[in-house]
């Protein structure tokens, strides 16, 4: 594998820390613009970017703002546009890298989030979306009470942050990943009362509108994911009456880039992208 480390500027003048990592062939098949999940960074997923690009697939992605080694406060962001624009940005920059070559977006819960919102919104060229285990239901929904303060400290006190909740043990089946995450110092468990207010906002309205996604999308998730609950892809896939592929994985945790069956998931992916390549 070839990799790179890149630095751009946001939008709004944010430092943002991105990766690149290339396959050993001279001419790479297409680019996948990785969008991670909260709390964490791209460099969790080089052993991705391996399993891709052993079939040429480029694997590019940014650490999201507040994220990793992106600059902005840990857990906040002030709009969703914001982060709709870091996307649009990430798909520039692979266009000029990699002129003429297919792109795909894959984005992992909070990423798998932002990738569908985007499509519904934005409507990239891209030749496919992937969302594993997206955040539309989670956890929060039974913690009534951060309900409640997101709602109303959203918009008065926005940056103060509290812990996501996020269970660790909840991640993974493979104990190592998930001393891995502990231990990680870029991995953080923030998110603002602003940045939840958005997300409830968000998510109500991709459920909403999952029926009006016009992209070719390929769902993935975990029936054990404790953390974004699978009636999150079910309900997207039940909107759009056959025009997209879910698959659920029996027992998969969280995520399932990390779990046992990891290389069936990577072989799933990659045969789905290998179809739209052919389109």
């Amino acid at each position: 594998m070839k990799h790179q480390e890149l630095n751009w500027k946001s939008h709004d003048g944010l430092d943002i820390f991105a990766q690149v990592w290339e396959p050993q062939v001279v001419s790479p098949r297409a680019v996948v613009c990785l969008v991670h999940g909260l709390g964490e960074h791209t460099s969790r997923y080089a052993h991705v970017a391996e399993a891709f690009g052993k079939e040429g697939y480029v694997l590019f992605g940014y650490d999201l703002r507040g994220h990793g080694r992106s600059g902005g406060a840990r857990g906040h962001i002030d709009s969703i546009e914001d982060m709709m624009k870091d996307i649009d940005l990430l798909l520039e920059q692979a266009r000029t890298r990699y002129p003429g070559l297919p792109l795909l977006i894959y984005g992992h819960s909070l990423g798998g989030i932002q990738v569908l919102y985007h499509g519904l919104t934005h409507k990239p060229a891209v030749k496919g979306v992937i969302a594993t285990s997206s955040g539309l239901h989670t956890a929060l929904e039974k913690q009534s009470l951060k309900v409640l303060m997101a709602k109303i400290l959203g918009s008065i006190m926005p940056t103060a942050a509290i812990a996501s909740g996020l269970s660790t043990e909840a991640i993974s089946r493979d104990p190592a990943v998930v001393a891995a995450y502990r231990k990680d110092p870029l991995v953080h468990d923030k998110v603002s009362f602003g940045f939840g207010k958005i997300l409830l906002g968000v998510t109500q309205w991709a459920l909403e509108h999952a029926g009006e996604f016009s992209l070719p999308l390929l769902l993935l998730h975990g029936k054990e994911d404790a953390i974004a609950y699978p009636s999150s892809s079910e309900e997207f896939a039940a909107a759009l009456k056959g025009r997209c592929t879910l698959i659920l994985w029996d027992g998969a945790y969280h995520e399932l880039h990390n779990e046992p069956e990891k290389a069936e998931v990577f072989k799933t992916m990659i045969m789905w992208m290998d179809a739209r390549l052919r389109e």
